[in-house]
């Protein structure tokens, strides 16, 4: 393994500047000019949006920004010891010493160990004290690899610390447990861990941490938690396996408060524990639907929406990719008309694999493959309207969200009546779970009473009020986009590549979807048209996440190392016409994704209607090209439309945003 520090990566009493931009970009500059890394602006990128998210500086004058990174070629450390201190968000005000921490995006677990046990040895008075005592590069060095080969302060699952004796009651101490966990996993975690068992030791307490950090986690045993009188979350992310500690009086707060303020957290956990009044780790059922909407009191209606639909689409991909490639499959095997009519029925019913339809294995094949895909995009309206239901009550809501999603598809109300149905599935269950009712019920409420309830108020409302005229805005919808074939068919191309990418693969993506495969049935060589719109729809719906995969190629450092990886990904599922796979980007950028994407398609749908190119497949994308009429006007289509939709977001992003530097400027530190 090589040195994670040299010294020329240590810079001594140096001004670098008024903000903690300044400093990252020299030191991933530093980095870089060692040849760790590739580039210095990927490196400052991924670091500066870490920084931005929570701010590094820990009390003591400290602050360790930190990333993982697709530029750094092997896990590094820069230090820099400040003339003039830089503000980097901590209580008790600027740091002087910065340790740059850079591992690559694939860290092994040896490096991620000694990173963390750097970052823990930074709340060590007698260690910060030598760095600043430090006269040359090689003496920092020294420092920091005799404090990568000490013992850590405190692991994740060891024995927990006793109590001094002068500290402890004449009862038995208390006993708590604690769980660290911050979004990178290198540092913060396991400072924070060290800081609050420190603490509880000062404080005459039984605690034990377990760090959730980027290492994985040794999780802490039950009987130990089964003893604890109370539960402390110092996290940034969600705790992993959240239900073994429910019951427990718990504290939660942000990781960094875990760095900044461990003795208050311990003593307000003490209090906790004998306060019947405390707030608790729920239950899975009414307490859990209950904690989530005390937590969400504070967003905004559009970001609660927003989330609960994420959740059903996030849930609806894998029928639509599963299912969409499987169809594509059983196209290439059977042959294309295997879609039309009864004959996949018929081939199932009347064949198997000893007696084969003409002797055809490819056919049968290809018809198994085929149906299985079709049951699966079947599931398509029931999960989305399930999952937006799990989405607001959890799992009391998945039942009858399903079901009011089934009624949807059985009334003809289609997406636009999953997407309502499953709003008032889960809406009617959170209803039902804030019910008080007698200890004895409570068991059966989350299993039995709330999705039997909720799914007679959710599918009764959808039979006998609101199914009818979804489905006749849909129709009615069909049937406008249905007259404007002939002599409008440009115009008719521009609107459904605008409604495939407006939501990419929501409930406008699938009325759209839904109009064209609609009418594929009728399709023939005297009557192209709805052939033309199948290819104009798939064409449109292939060209968000190929841009989103072409964008992130072109400029790496425009983007996050998830986006990144998001857009490696993409490449498959825009070819396999899967507009679902821009999702991500979509939803951590919509004023610049969105706009953009709808460009790229309506340029695709137009050109698709205008050079009469035809599908007589309903999906699979360029798997499906033996099915598709005039394939180098449908390429050319894709392409220029992805390539419009790139070049417009990168511009977008390049001078329609803040730069780091203007946004570091306003930059608040941040309090625990």
């Amino acid at each position: 393994m090589t040195q994670l520090i040299t010294p020329q990566l240590v810079t001594l009493d140096q001004n670098l500047g008024d903000a903690p931009a300044d400093v990252i970009r020299f030191l991933a500059g530093k980095v870089a000019a060692e040849g760790r890394a590739t580039e210095v602006e990927g490196l400052f990128a991924d670091a500066f949006a870490r920084e931005q998210k929570t701010a590094t500086g820990v009390p003591g004058g400290i602050a360790i920004p930190h990333c993982r990174s697709e530029a750094v070629t092997e896990a590094t450390l820069a230090m820099a010891r400040l003339s003039h201190k830089v503000d980097f968000g901590a209580k008790d005000g600027p740091a002087d010493i910065i340790f740059f921490i850079a591992a690559p995006a694939g860290a092994d677990q040896e490096h991620l160990k000694l990173l963390a046990k750097l970052a823990r040895s930074l709340i060590k008075k007698d260690f910060t004290a030598g760095l600043r005592a430090a006269a040359t590069p090689e003496d920092i060095v020294e420092l920091v690899e005799g404090a990568l080969a000490d013992k850590p302060a405190a692991a994740a699952s060891e024995a927990a610390v006793p109590a001094p004796a002068a500290a402890a009651s004449a009862s038995a101490p208390k006993r708590i447990v604690a769980v660290t966990a911050c979004p990178t996993g290198i540092a913060h975690t396991y400072m924070a861990a060290d800081s609050l068992v420190a603490a509880g030791k000062e404080a005459g307490v039984d605690l034990q941490v377990e760090t959730q950090g980027s290492g994985g986690f040794t999780a802490l045993d039950p009987a130990v938690i089964a003893a604890a009188d109370a539960v402390i979350f110092a996290v940034d992310v969600d705790v992993r396996g959240k239900e073994r500690f429910a019951g427990k009086p718990v504290i939660n707060a942000p990781v960094k408060r875990g760095i900044d303020e461990p003795a208050k957290m311990v003593q307000e956990a003490i209090a906790a524990s004998t306060d019947p009044h405390a707030h608790r780790v729920p239950h899975f059922g009414a307490e859990e639907r209950a904690e989530q909407a005390s937590e969400a009191a504070s967003e905004h209606l559009g970001t609660k929406v927003k989330k609960v639909l994420l959740t059903g689409v996030s849930y609806m991909i894998p029928f639509v990719a599963g299912g969409g490639l499987l169809i594509a499959l059983g196209f290439l095997l059977a042959g294309y008309d295997i879609a039309l009519g009864t004959k996949a029925n018929d081939i199932l019913a009347h064949n198997t694999l000893l007696n084969l339809p003409d002797g055809n294995l490819a056919l049968y094949l290809g018809t198994v493959a085929f149906k299985i895909g079709g049951l699966s995009l079947g599931f398509l309206v029931p999960a989305l309207a399930g999952y937006i239901a799990y989405g607001i009550a959890d799992r009391p809501g998945i039942a009858p969200g399903f079901v009011a999603g089934a009624v949807s598809g059985f009334m003809g109300a289609g997406f636009l009546g999953g997407l309502v149905g499953g709003l008032l599935a889960g809406l009617t269950a959170h209803w039902i779970g804030t019910f008080d009712v007698p200890r004895w019920l409570r068991g059966l409420m989350p299993v039995v009473i709330i999705p039997l309830l909720a799914s007679i108020v959710a599918s009764g409302l959808m039979f006998l009020v609101l199914g009818g005229p979804i489905a006749w805005v849909t129709t009615q919808l069909n049937t406008w986009l249905t007259g404007m074939t002939g002599a409008s068919a440009i115009v008719l191309g521009i609107i459904l590549g605008l409604m495939m990418c407006f939501d990419l693969g929501g409930p406008v993506n699938k009325v759209a979807y839904s109009f064209a495969v609609a009418g594929l049935g009728a399709g023939s060589l005297a009557n192209p048209a709805p052939l033309q719109i199948m290819a104009a729809v798939m064409a449109a719906g292939m060209v968000p996440p190929l841009a989103m995969a072409l964008a992130t190629t072109i400029n790496k450092k425009g983007f996050s190392l998830a986006e990144r990886e998001n857009g490696k990904a993409a490449w498959l599922l825009g070819a396999s016409f899967i507009s679902e796979g821009a999702i991500p980007f979509a939803a951590a950028d919509p004023f610049r994704v969105i706009p953009s994407s709808m460009l790229g398609g309506a340029i695709t749908g137009a050109l698709c209607m205008a050079s009469g190119v035809t599908s007589q497949a309903p999906h699979g994308g360029i798997f499906v090209f033996f099915a598709i009429g005039n394939i180098t006007m449908f390429i050319v289509s894709i392409v220029i439309g992805s390539a419009v939709t790139a070049l417009v977001l990168l511009a977008l992003k390049r001078w329609a945003v803040r730069k780091p530097e203007e946004a570091e400027q306003v930059r608040v530190p941040v309090a625990a």
